[in-house]
């Protein structure tokens, strides 16, 4: 792409960061269910079983194939058409339920610093305004998201940072801190979940591949450094809580601006709700960046009519396909899935087996693709770093078997989305063909 202004490193290393994660913002439930020791446990242990290997995957995968819509592009190389479709299809459904949160979450927060924000149809027109923000900077162009991205990354980042430098000063000085009564059971297993949830979405990154600085050498470097400050992200505040002696008991949405309010009074709290404003807003905006690719590849494949490959003429944004999504996530505004962590799960996680498995196709079909980055051991590495990802996968759909979405079976529900991709695949690849 000739003239147009591509993510570097960090713009990218925060993109990703927002894609994944937004922040220390999500861990309450986990350290209410689970407790200080543990919750730090599951958070150290989750990145290396669940992060690190996609990270390494992705980083391997990228490098080798830095195409515009990134993991679809993968999948329907190493594995033919059906299965790429069905990886797009497995992405995109996901999102219709994962996007409408993130307004929501900013939404949220916006009412604790103003409750006229929360009241009525005023959350609908605060949530509208968020996608249409993020609608205009998305077709900006990359870079103007990429360093939307790293600002809201460094000043979202600054209450944390603050409060865990205050922590030592600040050791057991809130144990008489009045705790409810716990309201959650969440314990290993759902801890692990939750946590899972929070470390989750990794290859979104891969669908601006084009949009990349040197994206063979840039990728590797900027996931693994993104695996890191994530962890950093929520292990080092729960630990500053841990040492001033605020009951773990008491933590819920929202409890991190309390705790900050503790600890250095109302200006602090302030700071931690306008970063949760920023996390919402941030993930969103990141995400509207990596799911439109995917629209715009498949256009280009034919999977979709034409008109979604259109660009705008200056900055390359794939402007159709940027409307059309967000206009369906605004439609979802205020939709509540309370079982939304193991739906996510259930649909993301068959995507990313799907990027396993090519993975190991692109090896032996492909074995002289230059690959600027290898998983390392070869192709049993490469068999090797899915088993984890997919065991905890597993884990994860058979609790869903427990869970209701919208009064139906988690893995049911889950079951018919996936079968429904099934039943639009010909539909598609009639279109194909007709356009061929």
């Amino acid at each position: 792409m000739p003239g147009i202004s591509k993510l570097g490193f960090w713009p990218l290393v925060a993109a990703t960061f927002f894609m994944v994660s937004g922040g220390t913002y999500g861990t309450e439930d986990i350290v209410q269910g689970a407790g200080y020791h543990r919750a730090m446990l599951i958070l150290l242990i989750t990145p290396l079983v669940w992060s690190l290997p996609t990270a390494l995957m992705i980083g391997e995968l990228a490098s080798a194939l830095p195409e515009e819509g990134g993991f679809y592009v993968w999948v329907r190389r190493g594995m033919g058409n059906f299965w790429g479709f069905q990886e797009a299809w497995l992405s995109l459904a996901a999102s219709v339920f994962d996007m409408a949160i993130y307004p929501t979450l900013f939404i949220d927060y916006f009412a604790r610093l103003a409750p006229w924000v929360g009241v009525g149809n005023h959350r609908i027109f605060v949530g509208v305004a968020v996608v249409a923000t993020c609608v205009a900077l998305n077709l900006a162009g990359i870079r103007l998201v990429g360093l939307t991205s790293l600002w809201l990354f460094i000043l979202l980042s600054a209450p944390f940072v603050l409060m865990v430098a205050l922590a030592p000063f600040e050791r057991g000085a809130l144990a008489q801190v009045h705790a409810s009564p716990p309201a959650s059971t969440v314990g290993l297993l759902g801890g692990t979940l939750i946590c899972m949830w929070n470390y989750m979405g990794w290859d979104n990154a891969s669908t601006i591949a084009r949009g990349v600085e040197q994206p063979q050498r840039t990728y590797p470097r900027a996931m693994l450094t993104a695996v890191l400050l994530i962890a950093l992200s929520y292990i080092l505040p729960t630990y500053a809580a841990s040492l001033t002696g605020a009951p773990s008991s008491g933590f819920d949405t929202g409890s991190w601006a309390d705790l900050a309010g503790l600890m250095a009074g109302r200006w602090l709290r302030v700071a931690v709700v306008l970063g949760g404003m920023m996390s919402g807003f941030g993930m969103f905006n990141a995400l509207v960046m990596s799911y439109s690719r995917l629209p715009l590849a498949m256009g280009l494949d034919g999977m979709l009519p034409r008109a979604f490959a259109k660009v705008h003429p200056r900055t390359r944004a794939p402007w159709v396909a940027i409307v059309v999504l967000a206009a369906g996530w605004a439609l979802c505004l205020g939709l509540g899935l309370e079982q939304l962590v193991t739906l996510d799960i259930m649909l993301y996680g068959t995507s990313l087996v799907l990027e396993f498995i090519a993975l190991v196709a692109l090896r032996v079909r492909e074995p002289d693709l230059p690959r600027p980055f290898r998983v390392p051991g070869g192709l049993a590495g490469a068999i090797v770093v899915g088993v984890l990802p997919t065991l905890m996968l597993t884990l994860a759909a058979i609790n869903g078997e427990h869970e209701e979405v919208l009064g139906v079976n988690g893995l049911l529900f889950g079951t018919i989305i996936l079968l429904l991709g099934f039943a639009a695949y010909p539909v598609a690849a009639r279109f194909r063909r007709a356009v061929a």
